[in-house]
């Protein structure tokens, strides 16, 4: 096979692979919801049907459990996991980093790169995993984050650069959020039961390069949030969701821009941006989608919100704009198109099933992952299209990636790649 790749200096810059005809072109996926963070995806020809044998290049059993998203580098795919140690209801975890052949779904190396041990051990939530955060790239080393048991910086060999567990907080139901890169740094949001804070890891080093306190006096502090990096009238900002506050932060040293307060804890979905507007969901204990402008200085809570809503809007899965229009697809399957920039209504319908992964926008469609493992594809629009169902007939948490004119799919046991 032959392979041509070009990779730019730039942070989370642009990757042209090709390979064979199953990689016709590929753009990066480098991260939790692709090469943007929201969700989007430039690939055509994707498929639309497939079951546990149809449509399967590959499917490969990944050791141990773990719900963090599957990221592609090149060749290869990287996915972090959790292998118990031990038997009772609270064994001993090898957390893990797993590297798989793109190609032919080989896995070509399996590594522990921490461990959670007797002393260390926690608790998790049913629904989550001790590997929940996706890796993270620059397309020349991989990041890693385990929550408070450590983030690491490795070779696409699986060498380790740097570990570091300096982010040390009490977690609630384990770990959950992703980390993002902005220029020299690895940012990570940090909430837990007791401490709640945004940190940024100098990428070289792994030395904290700042961190900020966010003061959370609800008696629910814990989130598991990813942030997302944004341009606001030619400035970059972090913007940072977590417990009663979502917030804007300057990469250089971490110093907040504005904030605007709501209620609501267990923050999970990544906000997105689009029409000049932050959108995101408050979570527990009701959600509430809010629409925010992120151009304003101080607390921005009774100035900045242009539209809400809180009927059927998701605790878990993070939204997806396509156009002028907002999808949304609650926990328990109801699915809602909202006009982006109004939050006028324009349809909704039960799509059934459960739901934690964020939908994908490709190939001129929009994806939707159940728990149960069904993919239901509909077309973006102001009316309601159902194009397809497809079944895995195994439970999934875990968020899309995109290779080429193919999808990957991670199951609670296996990753698949589907093709046409």
């Amino acid at each position: 096979m032959s392979v041509s790749r070009i990779f730019s200096l730039c942070v989370l810059s642009t990757v042209s692979v090709i390979t064979a005809p199953a990689l016709l072109s590929a753009e990066d996926w480098f991260e939790f919801r692709g090469p943007t963070g929201q969700g989007h995806s430039s690939q055509t020809s994707l498929p639309t049907a497939w079951s546990p044998t149809e449509h399967v290049l590959w499917n490969t059993k990944i050791p141990g459990v773990g719900w963090s998203s599957p990221i592609i580098v090149g060749e290869k795919v990287f996915v972090t996991t959790a292998v118990p140690e031990g038997d009772g209801p609270m064994p001993e975890q090898s957390l893990r980093v797993v590297c798989l052949d793109l190609e032919s779904g080989k896995i070509l190396w399996d590594k522990e790169i921490f461990q959670e041990t007797k002393e260390t051990v926690q608790r998790i939530h049913k629904k989550n995993s001790h590997a929940s955060p996706t890796p993270i790239s620059d397309g020349k080393v991989l990041y890693v984050h385990f929550g408070t048991h450590g983030t690491a910086c490795l070779t696409l060999d699986g060498d380790v650069v740097w570990k570091t567990n300096a982010l040390k907080y009490e977690m609630q139901h384990g770990n959950g959020g992703s980390p993002i890169l902005v220029d020299d740094k690895l940012v990570v949001i940090c909430d837990g039961k007791g401490s709640n804070f945004i940190a940024a890891l100098d990428r070289k080093t792994g030395e904290i390069a700042w961190k900020v306190e966010r003061n959370v006096d609800g008696r629910k502090k814990f989130s598991f949030a990813t942030p997302l990096l944004i341009t606001v009238n030619g400035e970059e900002q972090i913007v940072a969701p977590g417990t009663d506050v979502i917030s804007g932060h300057s990469p250089k040293d971490g110093k907040e821009i504005w904030h605007l307060d709501y209620t609501g804890y267990s923050v999970i979905p990544r906000p997105i941006y689009s029409h000049g507007l932050i959108f995101v969901t408050t979570s527990y204990d009701r959600p509430t989608l809010l629409a925010i402008r992120p151009d304003g200085k101080g607390d921005v809570t009774e100035t900045h919100l242009a539209w809400s809503n809180k009927n059927q809007i998701p605790h878990t899965p993070s939204l997806l704009v396509v156009g002028d229009e907002l999808y949304t697809v609650s926990d328990k399957g109801i699915a809602q198109c909202f006009d982006a920039k109004t939050g006028k209504l324009h349809w909704k319908e039960r799509v059934g099933g459960n739901y934690s992964a964020s939908p994908l926008f490709a190939d001129g469609k929009i994806y939707f992952q159940s728990e149960e493992g069904e993919t239901t594809i509909i077309a973006p629009g102001t009316t309601y299209k159902e194009i397809s169902r497809n079944h895995l007939k195994e439970p999934t948490l875990a968020s899309y990636a995109v290779a080429g004119d193919t999808l990957l799919i991670r199951t609670k046991s296996q990753l698949y790649r589907i093709g046409k």
